[in-house]
């Protein structure tokens, strides 16, 4: 389910603005996620245009290598996987296995906690926050990805990464096209 955004509209103008300065494109597209109200929201030209709940990492924010943390800060969306995959299709180091879970699986119960439908993998831009040696996101395989822990959405949970909802995760996806696209991670 899509939510609303409870942040101000001047909260995602001036995250919209600051990646600008930074060197986001005009037509890019600015993903800005909300750890403490666990929610993702997709800016396109300073407004929010989708709003949707995530889970991030339950040991909180970090970048040591091996944390279990998310990593807080700029980062830039590096690489897509998974285009033309079928909704639930299992990856495993950013490959898929040939499996798909059924939908009814997407809220497993059980201690399996796969990686499914899409990932984004994300590069930090900011040298000793999340770039460079022991903090770098890219080497820890930091992603939003589309999860099979879809009951715990809205609340931390993953293990670094950003998890969200299959349906949502490929909407995500195919919204973002092949436009570039960074990340902000609220600490």
């Amino acid at each position: 389910m899509k939510t609303r955004s409870t942040a101000s509209p001047t909260y995602f103008t001036a995250r919209w603005d600051e990646a600008r300065l930074r060197g986001l494109p005009f037509r890019g597209v600015l993903l800005v996620v909300d750890v403490r109200g666990q929610r993702l929201h997709v800016v396109k030209r300073g407004r929010v245009g989708a709003v949707y709940p995530v889970s991030t990492a339950s040991r909180g924010i970090g970048s040591a290598a091996d944390s279990g943390r998310t990593p807080p800060g700029w980062h830039v969306v590096a690489s897509r996987i998974g285009k033309g995959l079928r909704r639930g299709s299992v990856l495993v180091s950013r490959r898929f296995t040939g499996e798909v879970l059924p939908r009814e699986a997407w809220r497993s119960g059980g201690k399996r906690d796969v990686i499914l439908t899409r990932i984004l993998r994300l590069r930090g831009l900011e040298p000793g926050v999340n770039r460079g040696s022991g903090v770098d996101s890219f080497a820890r395989y930091i992603y939003l990805h589309g999860t099979n822990q879809e009951h715990r959405l809205g609340r931390p949970a993953s293990h670094g990464c950003i998890r969200l909802a299959n349906d949502h995760m490929l909407e995500l996806f195919n919204r973002l096209g092949g436009r570039v696209a960074w990340c902000w991670i609220g600490r």
